[in-house]
């Protein structure tokens, strides 16, 4: 999960309002052409076929999508999955729209799951759905949980790959020393706000989250609350915002509660700034991904303690939406290729694939036999705080508000609560600033609904 900056969100939007009206200029003809030539040189060659995979992971994690594509490559001969790193989620898509409905389009893109909608809507995808028919793969056995997020209208639109959610996360010690028991974290916001209460020193803030979009949508989900009307845009078209309701000003009346009454940390909204303020003991509680669990109890100096996310008093939580991002099949390419990226999603899916990518990279596995894997279960020996993730995951209830919004301008509109929350933390009304981040909201959509001609 990265931050948004405010011109290249403003630029981002203009480009997927710009691309609803786009003409697909990749017609039958040319297709049939270029799969013609295609098989030609294949054939003649006697090459695999080569399947491009644009991906916005750097690091450690493009290492990790080196090595599953490097392991596809050698368990057959027809297909070579080449990785190109395309920078930001936000960057490759932009990329993408460039090149998207021709022949020069990537046959694999990774979007971030607020790309969804766009993605759906452009034009530019082959729905995954289409191979899974054709195929008769079995999707009941991946986690149902995952899929949800990108199934609309009962079909499945692209390949979950890096899934995530938020977590609670907390200084076992700080908790000891404080009186407090660090085996049962605190689950409800005025359990949070006790803790808050008596885990705050001098130099050190009880709790924290990061200024981030994210997170208040989460917190706005598990209370069954939607982020926007239409069943989350997913029944029909998202026509406003619905965040601004009662579900939504709990979240802000209970975190304004806490900065008012001086425990709570405002570190921001970078990632590695909470991260580092949390091992250096500047805060005992925040919210972060369950990706970074790991590399959290790694760089601290403490015993660390993994939760679910909190909720409010009277609620029966109903889980977590997940984040990250997925896979997606562009159109406009080879069926050669096509077929090609479907068996590479297929193998990625697999138990002992999951596996590896689970315990190297944090993310959860598509496929719940992964935790059955040996080094799924040796991992979660030495870090327990793990397997509380996934529970938290299976144990989420499917409904429209765990499943997640569905709007074209979805970027746009985390940069709105980005702000919301930025003002509250400096006095601002609950109720008001989030009105004003629902009415900007509402306008960036009807923006993108009359472009795109609804």
């Amino acid at each position: 999960m990265k931050k948004f900056q405010p011109m290249f969100l403003f630029m981002l939007s203009i480009i997927v309002l710009l691309s609803a009206c786009s003409t697909n200029t990749n017609t039958p003809e040319n297709n049939e052409n270029s799969a013609e030539a295609s098989e030609g040189v294949n054939e003649e060659n006697g090459e695999p076929v080569e399947i491009e995979f644009w991906h916005a992971m750097g690091g450690n994690l493009g290492e990790a999508i080196d090595a599953v594509a490097e392991e596809f490559n050698n368990s057959q001969e027809k297909y070579v999955v080449k990785p190109e790193f395309q920078g930001s989620y936000e960057e490759s898509l932009t990329k993408f729209r460039s090149v998207g409905g021709s022949s020069d389009a990537p046959a694999i893109i990774q979007t971030f799951e607020v790309g969804t909608k766009f993605m759906i809507d452009s034009g530019l995808i082959e729905p995954v759905h289409t191979f899974i028919e054709k195929d008769g793969y079995d999707m009941s056995m991946l986690e149902k949980n995952i899929l949800n997020y990108y199934t609309y209208e009962g079909k499945q639109y692209s390949m979950p790959f890096n899934s995530s959610t938020p977590v609670l996360i907390y200084n076992k010690d700080a908790f000891e020393e404080a009186g407090l028991d660090p085996e049962n974290a605190p689950r409800t916001y005025s359990e949070v706000k006790e803790a808050a209460s008596k885990l705050k020193t001098a130099d050190r803030a009880g709790f924290s989250m990061l200024t981030y979009g994210w997170f208040f949508e989460e917190l706005l989900a598990t209370q069954g609350g939607k982020y926007v009307n239409n069943d989350n845009g997913r029944s029909d078209l998202a026509t406003e915002a619905a965040f601004n309701g009662e579900e939504g000003l709990k979240v802000f009346e209970w975190l304004n509660e806490m900065n008012q009454g001086g425990t709570f940390g405002n570190f921001g909204t970078v990632w590695d700034d909470i991260r580092a303020a949390f091992q250096s003991e500047k805060v005992a509680m925040y919210m972060d991904s369950s990706a970074g669990v790991k590399g959290i109890i790694d760089n601290a100096d403490f015993e660390v303690g993994v939760a679910f996310i909190p909720h409010p008093d009277g609620v029966d939580p109903n889980g977590v939406i997940i984040g990250g991002a997925s896979l997606w099949m562009s159109k406009g390419i080879t069926e050669e290729e096509q077929e090609g990226a479907w068996e590479f999603m297929k193998f990625v899916n697999s138990p002992e694939v999951q596996a590896k990518w689970h315990v190297e990279t944090g993310y959860f596995a598509i496929h719940p036999d992964a935790y059955e894997q040996d080094i799924v279960k040796k991992q979660w020996k030495e870090y327990p705080q793990l397997k509380v993730t996934v529970d938290q995951l299976q144990s989420t209830k499917a409904n429209e508000a765990t499943q997640g919004a569905l709007m074209s301008v979805f970027p746009e509109s985390r940069q709105h609560i980005v702000n919301a929350l930025e003002k509250l933390y400096q006095g601002s009304d609950p109720q008001e600033v989030l009105d004003e981040a629902a009415t900007l909201t509402n306008r960036a959509i009807e923006v993108a609904n009359k472009t795109q001609g609804n």
